[in-house]
């Protein structure tokens, strides 16, 4: 709060005995006529301020009324503004205690960035695509698939991984530059980088339904489309004993099993999926109930037999037919 005040001429006004002249200069017609204004400064209603002093302006005096009275308001104001702005500017002076500890942060930063720079590269190599493969009626077989083309130390592996596999014991799938695992509500990715890595050096991008993630400077260890629709407020992302970049997705689909992180990647066969059954005790009843619904359909589908919802139809079916003997169902089918 601030309270700016001017004080009544009464208090400056010259004495008649000591200065005869002061006296009637002051009580001429022509002499100015002053005002006191006292206000209130709110400093998160500055515009209520700015009001009062023009209408106290306003009534005490034609300065409004003036031709050019906007203008120079308008002048006042940016040469306030300037001001402002050239005092926020100024660098404040430091104590060479500070001096001191500011350089030596300096030296710490320098070193960590040679460090750095010392760590070895992780190359990222697109393998070429593969031949397709046919099977004896010509139609493309269930082969295997080449990822990627990875180097830690010069040496340059291939993953090669099935279309659809097996999922890990976290229910995502093992690749030889990154992992991830899942559960029916999120998804949790592993990066492994290079021994002493620090978070200022790692670029990690969370969208909707983007991932980025890789070492500044470096081409991205994963940069794709996400298989499906990410909430980005609520991941995040952290390196864990600074060799491995740890990052969480939430779903924003929660009902659903991931078949792979990345879109065009390698996936995995959602009916082998195995929830931890400790995992679902810590479910809500509904949860819990559509988890179980569907690991039952998965297995059903999986033996060739019909789902739960198909069994319904068919319960449903098997009492109407019996409430109406005189009905030929011997062509209805379930839809």
């Amino acid at each position: 709060m601030a309270i700016i005040s001017d004080f009544q001429e009464d208090e400056n006004k010259p004495d008649p005995k000591k200065n005869p002249s002061a006296s009637a200069s002051s009580s001429s017609p022509s002499s100015a006529k002053t005002s006191s204004f006292s206000a209130t400064l709110d400093p998160s209603n500055p515009l209520g301020f700015l009001e009062k002093a023009f209408e106290f302006v306003a009534k005490e005096s034609d300065f409004l009324t003036k031709d050019a009275a906007e203008k120079q308001i308008v002048a006042a104001m940016r040469a306030a503004k300037e001001k402002s702005s050239n005092t926020k500017k100024q660098p404040q002076p430091q104590s060479p205690h500070q001096e001191e500890v500011k350089a030596k942060k300096m030296k710490e930063e320098k070193k960590e960035e040679e460090k750095f720079e010392d760590l070895p590269t992780m190359k990222v190599q697109k393998a070429p695509p593969p031949e397709p493969q046919l099977d004896a009626n010509g139609n493309p077989a269930r082969g295997c698939l080449c990822v990627a083309m990875i180097s830690m130390s010069g040496c340059v592996l291939a993953c090669i991984i099935d279309p659809e596999t097996s999922p890990n014991k976290g229910n995502g799938l093992d690749l030889e530059n990154y992992s991830w695992t899942q559960i029916l509500q999120e998804v949790t990715v592993s990066v492994p980088v290079p021994a002493g890595t620090k978070s200022r050096f790692v670029l990690c991008e969370i969208k909707k339904n983007h991932l980025k993630v890789g070492l500044k400077g470096q081409p991205p260890i994963i940069d794709g489309e996400l298989h499906m629709a990410v909430k980005p407020d609520d991941c995040y992302w952290s390196i864990e004993d600074q060799k491995t970049v740890s990052i969480l997705l939430t779903k924003q689909n929660q009902m659903e099993w991931w078949k792979c992180l990345i879109k065009g990647g390698p996936e995995i066969d959602t009916q082998k999926v195995e929830p931890e059954n400790s995992k679902l005790s810590d479910l809500d009843p509904e949860t819990r109930s559509t988890v179980e619904k569907m690991m039952f359909d998965q297995r059903q589908k999986s033996m060739g037999l019909p789902t739960s919802d198909e069994m319904q139809k068919q319960e449903i079916l098997k009492k109407f037919m019996a409430e109406h003997p005189e009905m030929d169902f011997s062509r209805a089918k379930i839809s």
